[in-house]
């Protein structure tokens, strides 16, 4: 059984992208993955800071976060679009797990090898499609495999309705995202030696 990590880069409350991440994962369960929906607000972390990481060790709420990340094969990830970018949440986060915990550590050993599904949900008409564009190159630079189908909602404003997407073909769609990557992560565990 595969296991997939699903989150998003925005700790509102009755966040938009929180809600799309959690109908993938809902995609992903179904399909037979045993997944873990984490909300950011849960893990709050100080600004990345290397005087931080020297003087106290990486923090208690990052740690936990890295160790999710290494406990999990794959990834869900949702993230706001923030001037044309991913959120400040979301790439501290990232920064924070990345940072290895001794010397013998492999670098970006939380990232190295992960297969992720990335989305967006945004207010604007572009629906985040160049945070995605960003957060894509960032993940592939850290060594993650990241799936070409992606999903991103327009005016997300109006496009949820009590958890679900109110457009029932867009609403399958992030399933089948979910769905999709459990299956690929399947065939690619099927293929490793014990």
């Amino acid at each position: 059984m595969s296991k997939i990590l699903a989150f998003s880069g925005s700790n509102r409350q009755g966040s938009l992208n929180q809600q799309l991440v959690s109908i993938a994962a809902r995609g992903a369960q179904a399909a037979g993955a045993e997944v873990t929906v984490i909300n950011l607000a849960d893990f709050p972390m100080p600004i990345f800071s290397k005087d931080i990481e020297k003087e106290q060790g990486m923090p208690e709420h990052a740690a936990r976060f890295k160790q999710l990340l290494l406990d999990n094969d794959g990834l869900l990830i949702a993230s706001p679009e923030y001037n044309s970018s991913y959120s400040a949440l979301l790439k501290n986060a990232i920064d924070w797990a990345s940072r290895a915990n001794s010397a013998d550590e492999v670098p970006l050993s939380a990232f190295k090898g992960k297969y992720a599904v990335i989305m967006a949900a945004s207010v604007n008409s572009r629906g985040g499609v160049l945070g995605l564009l960003n957060l894509r190159t960032l993940l592939a630079n850290m060594g993650v495999n990241v799936c070409p189908n992606q999903f991103s909602v327009a005016n997300a404003y109006k496009a949820f309705d009590q958890g679900r997407l109110a457009d029932e073909i867009q609403h399958h769609q992030v399933r089948d995202l979910g769905a999709n990557l459990e299956t690929l992560l399947d065939k690619i565990l099927e293929k490793k030696p014990d």
